[in-house]
């Protein structure tokens, strides 16, 4: 009887472990789910996060600016260079002759201008003379003038005396006689002042068109300055620099190559400045604002933790600058949930400096409440 009884008590507690047993590991998932399914929905509301972001960076282009063959490349494939550093030299022959033709050009203006000033100098010191001869006849005429008007006044007290018969005929003649030539005399006088005066005119004219020449040969002397610059400029366009510091992508020249102007040789990605661009959906910018925190996983680092903070949000949807933008104003529209790119600032970047590259996959997760 006592054994009879031990095995029903110990089918009894079978039967109801059985019975309960289920029951409790039900419990216990709900508890469980319901722990994590509040943990997610907390984090919801405390967070906005997207997988649709990547690292951006600043590049620059090296573009050749002026044609010809490449004479050296002094760098590697994605090699690390310094701003002002030569990576191209183009062969410089032809732009050291249009640079020597250019100079000899502006030496044969100079020699012209010389030749102009000297011409002027000559010119000025001819009117100088001009002036001086003008001087001479004009004193000359306001002499023979003097003479003129006394040989005038003796002839009349000379024909006043023959008409008293205080003067003989031979004497009045006399006077008429050099009356006369004293007039003949200013008549000369006075044309060798006109002569003077319309050779002054000329010598004056000479002045001015020497002047003008100056003038037109240092016009041509700046055109000649400007064109030894020039030539000066694309001769030192002929060495590519760097023209900033960074890391070089694939170089696209090589040794020989024939380049235009406006090609692209390589591109350089500046290694100390890169930043996030995430782009949230519209539904999620209800509640983000700038400066808000925001934790980062990079795909290709995962153990990277790295902190950011919101820096500006687009003024318009991604979709905005595509070759084809949406437009909601046609019939047969359909509403697709837009992306509105967020600018990420990384707080301390110099720390990943090594890791991080442009255009490498994030997860950004934005801290929108406490």
């Amino acid at each position: 009887m006592a054994t009879t009884t031990a095995t029903q008590e110990v089918m009894e507690e079978k039967s109801a472990i059985s019975t309960y047993l289920p029951r409790i590991i039900i419990g216990l998932v709900l508890i469980v789910g319901g722990y994590f399914g509040f943990k997610a929905f907390r984090h919801s509301q405390q967070f906005e996060s997207t997988d649709n972001a990547q690292i951006e960076g600043n590049t620059a282009p090296v573009l050749a600016r002026v044609a010809g063959y490449v004479k050296s490349v002094t760098v590697n494939d994605y090699a690390t260079v310094k701003q002002g550093q030569t990576l191209v030299t183009i062969d410089p022959q032809e732009y050291d002759v249009a640079l020597a033709q250019a100079e000899a050009d502006y030496q044969q203006t100079v020699a012209d201008l010389a030749t102009a000033q000297a011409d002027l100098q000559n010119a000025q010191a001819n009117a100088r003379n001009v002036a001086q001869n003008l001087r001479v006849a004009q004193s000359n005429a306001a002499v023979q003038a003097s003479r003129r008007d006394k040989a005038q006044n003796d002839l009349k007290r000379d024909q006043n005396l023959y008409a008293a018969q205080s003067l003989t005929q031979k004497q009045l003649e006399d006077s008429r006689n050099a009356a006369d030539v004293q007039a003949r005399q200013y008549t000369a006088n006075e044309a060798q002042v006109s002569l003077a005066k319309t050779s002054q005119g000329v010598a004056q004219a000479g002045i001015a068109k020497a002047q003008s020449n100056i003038q037109k040969i240092q016009a041509v002397l700046k055109v000649k300055q400007a064109a030894i610059d020039n030539a000066k400029l694309r001769l030192g366009y002929a060495q590519l620099v760097a023209p900033i510091s960074g890391k070089l992508g694939r170089k696209n020249v090589v040794v020989g190559q024939y380049v235009q102007p406006g090609q692209n040789l390589m591109t350089i990605v500046a290694d100390s400045t890169f930043w996030i661009v995430a782009n949230f959906k519209e539904t999620q910018l209800e509640k983000m604002q700038l400066g808000q925190e925001v934790d980062i996983k990079v795909d290709a680092y995962p153990d990277l933790d790295i902190k950011g903070k919101v820096s500006s949000l687009s003024e318009a949807t991604g979709a905005r600058f595509a070759l084809l933008p949406p437009d909601n104003s046609s019939g047969n529209f359909v509403k697709i949930t837009q992306r509105v790119p967020v600018k990420i600032d990384i707080v301390n970047p110099e720390k990943y400096k090594n890791q991080l590259r442009a255009g490498l996959s994030v997860d950004a997760e934005v801290r929108v409440a406490n």
